[in-house]
């Protein structure tokens, strides 16, 4: 795991601790409970296309914002009232990855899904997850080439 920034890899450690499917689903529905919407000075409905995650299924968006000191912010909108998985992840990566510098976010390793929700999923949400990594982590590599 060390291409995880650090706080997403404690993330993770805590998270494989939970071994009880139930506990482990129950956390992750308290970090969807976390979810902050995309605050109407960033963006309002409908939200521009460009921002969109394709195949998410809950209507996920994103927004990037460097920093002047290098680092990346996010922002994020789940249109789904039951998207929790999309929320979830969002509020994680909030918690996780906002802050760290463009590299260390270009470098996470698209597993990280599966790191967090485990294997049993649909190959519809696996898809609009793994977009929303890949969508964040291209943001960061155009803004390390910029």
């Amino acid at each position: 795991m060390s291409d995880y920034p650090k706080k997403l890899k404690d993330f993770i450690e805590i998270l494989s601790s939970v071994t009880d499917p139930a506990e482990r689903i129950e956390y992750l529905v308290s970090y969807a409970d976390k979810f902050k919407h995309v605050t109407e000075d960033i963006a309002v409905p409908p939200y521009p296309a460009e921002n969109k995650i394709p195949f998410c299924e809950s209507g996920a968006y994103v927004w990037v914002h460097p920093q002047k000191d290098g680092t990346l912010q996010f922002s994020f909108a789940v249109e789904n009232p039951q998207g929790v998985s999309a929320k979830a992840l969002s509020a994680i990566l909030m918690n996780t990855i906002s802050g760290e510098k463009a590299e260390e976010i270009a470098n996470i390793p698209d597993d990280i899904v599966y790191k967090i929700f485990g294997q049993g999923l649909s190959m519809g949400k696996n898809m609009g997850l793994t977009g929303i990594i890949q969508y964040i982590k291209r943001q960061a590599q155009k803004i390390i080439r910029s």
